[in-house]
């Protein structure tokens, strides 16, 4: 079936397909609404008139007749007529078919055959159907974690007494004086308290990259939590002030905390006009004010959230920006939350084994093809095909990774906490650009940064700047997970950050903007090769977090210095003059291998 819903350039209707079958999902969400009543289907009507009509007969009992027979003809033809039109494929550019279900179905059937066949393989090999050699790394301080991580969580409820403190001082802890550098400074201790507390107990680099994401992702719900409600601590007093309004109150017009859901564009534009402008009557001001305090469904008022199970709902809803009140659906699924959380293990077992069977090996493959090169051109052989092969693990794992965060880790919190707001990633793997993908990959992040970093620094920063300080905390904040891996902190992760804003410029440049799949295919191109090639740097740099033998760390530090000088000398050797001196060469490889 299709439906005209254009033209080409000829004028000619464009016929868009369409799926055969109805989405069950869409079905289901249209029985919620209304009964879908059955379509009537074509039957003999004894009342209607047989060939032999009379002559006396009605003009719409011939009509009737008459279709009958046409439609009796059509079905005796001896070759059925097949109707051709203009037609578009389903991957044309200009189609609107956008059910690509199947395609997701395939990719959970290519994995457990990859599944299956791995499991063969070993049962042959070793007599097990599966290989944990990282089991230990898992299992390690894992009980310690686990209370560590309750005792984090539920310090960040500090903020409540904070905030209750906020709203009752009469002095200099009110927000818009002490109250934001009160509250700055706690959350600075807290952050640093907690980042540092897995290096000093030298957890394994699985819990630490766990704990880490965790504390990371509870400080900035703290932030949200603490700075929101600051915010509507200083309007109510401002409120509360017009009461009995002296000399000197403000009569500045109320000031609107910015939503997740504002457009970027509009941000900076707003907040100078509201920090600017002046309220036409005390009235209109106090009606301003009043309605920053009320939720957006109008069922909750400031200061009736500050409570501790309104604090509880906040960390449990999938969001990181808070709220006085978010949508929320009838009823729970015990059933979808079950499944969800079936995914998620089902997720982190996939993830595993695709480390297991397709990445370690070859990674420690190629540590010891390198410790026996002699040469720069075989070293980056051994470089060049590493990264070859972990081309497709690294996209599998990239892949996992996206399934088990944003669709069903989060889609199960949604489901046990009733948010309905399950907008948790776009259509990211249609982005033109970096700054496009950090927008659509991560978007409760992506809102996190756009109402706390970036509008923040609107206030008294223009727009070039204070992108860029939202990508530097943002690059930040990637570096330490990345640090948490290798224990050392060398800036691979901030540098990949930060160079995606010069890439941006190019990739919105006048000569390429409007180059849609080749931007597309840029990015993925991008995205394959900079996982693989990121972490084989990460490995290769770092090989102690594999635990692997001090001795061949050393040596392998050593090959890989012998790499890089080789391959410079060699560089300068061919145009004439050589640009790293033996002394040079002898002075790095002391500063990397101790004598």
């Amino acid at each position: 079936m299709a439906t005209a819903t254009g033209s080409d350039a000829n004028g000619i209707p464009i016929q868009q397909p369409k799926p055969r079958n109805p989405n069950p999902q869409a079905l289901r969400a249209y029985h919620e609404d209304a009964t879908l009543a059955p379509s009537p289907t074509p039957s003999s009507d004894p009342g209607t008139p047989g060939p032999g009509t009379p002559t006396n007969a009605p003009p719409s009992v011939k009509a009737t007749s008459s279709a009958r027979k046409q439609v009796r003809a059509e079905q005796k033809r001896g070759f059925p007529r097949i109707q051709y039109a203009a037609r578009v494929s389903h991957f044309d550019p200009r189609s609107e078919y956008a059910n690509f279900r199947g395609f997701f179905v395939l990719f959970w059937i290519a994995l457990t055959i990859m599944v299956l066949t791995t499991a063969l393989r070993n049962l042959k090999e070793t007599g097990y159907p599966l290989s944990m050699r990282q089991w230990g790394l898992f299992t390690k301080n894992i009980y310690e974690m686990a209370v560590i991580d309750l005792v984090m969580v539920a310090s960040t409820g500090i903020s409540l007494p904070l905030n209750l403190m906020y709203k009752n001082s009469k002095g200099w802890l009110q927000w818009e004086r002490q109250g934001m550098a009160v509250q700055s400074i706690f959350q600075a201790f807290w952050l640093l308290l907690w980042v540092s507390w897995p290096f000093l107990r030298d957890w394994t680099w699985t819990a630490q990259v766990f704990f880490t994401l965790h504390l990371l992702v509870m400080f900035m719900k703290m932030h949200s939590y603490a700075f929101y409600n600051g915010h509507l601590a200083n309007t109510l007093h401002r409120l509360s002030a017009l009461d009995d309004p002296a000399a000197n109150t403000s009569t500045a017009a109320a000031v609107k905390y910015p939503s997740s859901q504002t457009p970027i564009a509009d941000i900076g534009d707003k907040l100078e006009e509201e920090e600017t402008a002046e309220a036409d009557s005390v009235t209109q001001l106090r009606d301003d004010l009043a309605m920053e305090l009320v939720s957006p469904f109008g069922r909750l008022t400031y200061p009736q959230n500050l409570t501790a199970a309104n604090y509880v709902d906040f960390l449990l809803c999938p969001t990181l920006c808070y709220e006085l009140e978010y949508p929320r659906t009838s009823s729970r699924s015990y059933l979808e939350i079950f499944w969800k959380t079936l995914a998620v293990v089902g997720c982190i077992f996939l993830l595993t084994i695709t480390s297991e069977e397709f990445i370690i090996p070859v990674l420690d493959e190629s540590a010891e093809r390198l410790e026996h090169q002699h040469n720069w051109q075989e070293g980056s052989l051994v470089f060049a095909e590493t990264v070859s092969r972990l081309l497709f693990p690294f996209m599998v794992a990239f892949l996992l990774v996206f399934l088990v965060i944003f669709e069903y880790l989060l889609g199960a919190f949604a489901e046990i906490t009733c948010f309905a707001d399950r907008q948790f990633y776009s259509d990211w793997w249609n982005s033109l650009d970096w700054l496009e993908f950090s927008r659509e990959w991560n978007v409760p992040v992506h809102h996190f940064f756009r109402r706390h970093v970036y509008s923040a620094s609107r206030n008294t920063m223009s727009r070039p700047v204070a992108t860029f300080i939202t990508f530097l905390v943002s690059s930040i904040a990637h570096e330490l997970v990345m640090g948490c891996i290798t224990r050392k902190f060398r800036g691979y992760g901030f540098v990949a950050m930060m160079l995606q804003m010069p890439i941006v410029l190019v990739q919105r440049s006048p000569w390429i903007r409007n180059r849609t799949i080749l931007n597309n295919v840029l990015f993925w191109c991008s995205m394959i090769l900079g996982l693989s090639m990121v972490s084989l740097i990460l490995f290769f740099s770092d090989p102690v977090w594999t635990n692997a033998d001090p001795v061949a760390d050393v040596r392998l530090v050593r090959s890989l210095v012998d790499v890089v000088v080789d391959a410079v000398r060699s560089f300068g050797s061919s145009i004439g003059h050589s640009p790293l001196p033996d002394f040079t060469a002898q002075f790095w490889r002391g500063l990397t291998i101790p004598s």
